[in-house]
């Protein structure tokens, strides 16, 4: 089986230029699939621990960094790591993962899948998990930067994201966060999006079992579009 991995964005379509120009923008999809019996990093389901969230984009899941957005402001020093998730406490769990996408792109849809209702070494379940999806940590939906989910309950269901306003405009073109800097380059960025689990339930500890996914689909966004006067649809294609 190949691979083929480029630099974007990736478009499709049978007329490249003049009227009938018909090319679109190719549909991209990022999974994190969390297992809570998978507790190694660098092995396929980790699920990260206390304070620290995963990175699916590292295949295995490994360590994800959670970055300070940086609103698009430069910063010679490259950016800084946040603030460690919330610990664990009884009764209140945070797991999560990290997203990197292109600086923004466009965010179609984002799937939450409760697969098996996570459980602790003492048996206790978790009778809750709020999902929160934003550019940082966040521990309540008002800091959701791109979408809000209802609150999953205790059965294997999928669950797609709803947006304010705000949120919508997030979504459809996502925030400038995190630079990446080379020596002797200009920086480029990155947009993070980063999807937190708050798992509820009385007595609950750290979970040892259990499933949930997120799946973000997103569309990146062609930077050098421009418009007829001063784009000029050659070879750039």
């Amino acid at each position: 089986m190949g691979r083929s991995t480029f630099e974007g964005p990736i478009l499709s379509g049978d007329q490249r230029f003049g009227a009938q120009r018909d090319v679109g923008a190719a549909l991209l999809t990022q999974t994190c699939f969390l297992d809570f019996s998978k507790t190694t990093a660098g092995t396929a389901g980790y699920s990260g621990a206390s304070t620290v969230f995963v990175s699916p984009n590292n295949i295995p899941n490994n360590v994800g960094t959670i970055w300070t957005p940086q609103s698009g402001s430069y910063n010679t020093n490259g950016p800084t790591v946040a603030t460690a998730p919330t610990a664990d406490a009884t009764g209140t769990i945070y797991r999560g993962a990290v997203f990197l996408l292109p600086q923004a792109s466009n965010i179609q849809n984002i799937f939450v899948d409760y697969i098996a209702q996570p459980t602790d070494g003492s048996s206790n379940t978790a009778s809750q998990v709020n999902v929160f999806i934003s550019n940082q940590f966040v521990t309540s939906s008002t800091g959701a930067a791109y979408a809000s989910v209802a609150a999953l309950g205790t059965s294997v269901a999928r669950t797609t994201a709803t947006y304010t306003a705000t949120q919508y405009a997030n979504a459809q073109s996502t925030l400038q966060d995190v630079q990446n800097i080379q020596p002797g380059q200009q920086p480029t960025w990155f947009s993070q999006v980063v999807a937190t689990f708050q798992i509820l339930g009385s007595s609950l500890g750290a979970p040892v079992s259990g499933k949930l996914a997120v799946t973000l689909q997103y569309a990146q966004s062609d930077q050098n579009i421009g418009n007829s006067s001063t784009y000029p649809y050659g070879n750039f294609d």
